[in-house]
């Protein structure tokens, strides 16, 4: 799972760092104690603490505490919640999807117009209102072919499924 390039960019946003990612390879393997974790991959302890927080706080990773009794310290074993994982990125690969076609209806469907010096790009129905003039600069307004823009969004959208579809196929 980890190898995914989802979830790999999805933990990399929280680790940091590849080297980190340890972190959680130890958490799969069943290593649960920060102290062990840090005896495996030789990252300080302190900041296998603060990464093993960082996951707790996103929610993809639960800890128990218990209490050793000749020493009366605390032992924290952690568990890598690998189904808040698959919510996670299932949930953003959602609104992403979302947010795509939602920017492709409105490339696809609109007009637009751009001042030469780069100030504004406005749809038909704003640059009328300005009367197709740049209220930056005092420039008249250019039509702007949007069909690049068009062609990259439905790349993007591809790709984000693909991404995704792959991924489900892997967690099956």
């Amino acid at each position: 799972m980890i190898d995914d390039p989802l979830v790999k960019s999805l933990l990399l946003s929280i680790l940091e760092t590849e080297e980190n990612l340890e972190i959680v390879k130890c958490l799969i393997d069943g290593i649960g104690t920060d102290e062990e974790i840090a005896e495996k991959t030789g990252i300080k302890l302190n900041f296998v603490r603060k990464f093993l927080y960082k996951l707790y706080d996103a929610g993809l990773a639960s800890y128990k505490r218990s209490k050793d009794p000749e020493t009366q310290w605390y032992t924290y074993s952690w568990k890598f919640d690998e189904e808040e994982v698959i919510n996670i990125i299932k949930n953003s690969s959602e609104l992403t999807l979302k947010q795509l076609n939602e920017e492709l209806e409105n490339e696809e469907s609109n007009m637009f117009f751009i001042c030469p010096e780069g100030h504004y790009r406005l749809n038909f129905e704003n640059s009328s209102e300005l009367e197709f003039i740049c209220p930056e600069c005092g420039e008249e307004l250019i039509f702007h072919d949007n069909a690049e823009i068009i062609e990259e969004l439905k790349r993007d959208i591809e790709i984000v499924e693909n991404n995704f579809k792959s991924f489900s196929k892997k967690i099956k």
